[in-house]
């Protein structure tokens, strides 16, 4: 048997948010690593596999990438059907990519299988349109925790007139801001922070550019959260005005 791994998207965390190809994959698998955020209902698809935690996760104590990269080549090159099922979208800000050129370096066959990220699924929970018709006309994806610590070009984010989703920013808010508002957002922009986006315990804390960190202090956010930056973060009633207008 030629030697396999399935990329899979976990999805944002709601198990019925499982795409049926993934479910498919979980079926087939004989060992599945499984990240951190994860929800553990996802894996009754896989009950007969061999289940490995590999959590990776800002701030934490996590497991090195070339032991991942290496255990699933170990088990692919036994004939193993290798599932790495991811949170979110193994393409966004999940690896996926590095870990599919790596594999395939090696000759191991790589399946990338989709999954809906936080973003998309946390705003659609806080009815919360990233396009809208006369408001926004496209949407930016970015992280705020980057290998090296680079900086994002803000002042061009700021000025793009699209709306704006950050993953893993809840510990960089105030420096968010400031880029932002240095890069001439109006301080008064509405943002949606979006707590277990998807999840029975989602939390949302709707703020503005420049309140949003001590709105999250009151509100004591924490990870994992996304944030969404525009004007389509107001609320439901006020964007459907804003579009009408």
């Amino acid at each position: 048997m030629s030697a396999k791994v399935w990329l899979v998207g976990a999805g944002p965390g709601d198990p019925e948010l499982l795409t049926l190809k993934a479910v498919r994959a979980l079926h087939e698998a004989d060992v599945v690593l499984i990240d951190d955020l994860v929800n553990p209902a996802v894996l009754e698809h896989c009950p007969n596999a061999r289940v490995i935690t590999v959590g990776k996760r800002g701030g934490c104590r996590s497991t090195p990438q070339d032991f991942i990269h290496r255990l699933m080549l170990r088990y692919a090159r036994q004939g193993k059907c290798v599932v790495r099922l991811k949170g979110g979208d193994p393409c966004i800000f999940g690896r996926g990519g590095e870990e599919a050129t790596w594999l395939r370096e090696r000759g191991v066959s790589v399946e990338l299988v989709n999954g809906i990220t936080a973003g998309l699924a946390g705003a659609t929970h806080c009815d919360i349109p990233l396009t809208l018709r006369g408001i926004s006309r496209g949407v930016t994806l970015v992280t705020a925790h980057t290998q090296d610590d680079s900086s994002l070009n803000w002042r061009a984010l700021a000025e793009g007139g699209t709306t704006l989703v950050v993953y893993m920013g809840v510990a960089k808010l105030s420096e968010i801001a400031r880029q932002l508002l240095d890069g001439g957002m109006a301080a008064d922009m509405p943002v949606a922070m979006i707590e277990n986006a998807s999840l029975p315990q989602q939390r949302e804390c709707r703020s503005s550019l420049a309140c949003m960190q001590d709105d999250a202090k009151a509100f004591a956010l924490k990870s994992p959260a996304i944030l969404v930056i525009g004007a389509v973060a107001a609320t439901a009633g006020e964007a459907a005005l804003l579009a009408s207008a």
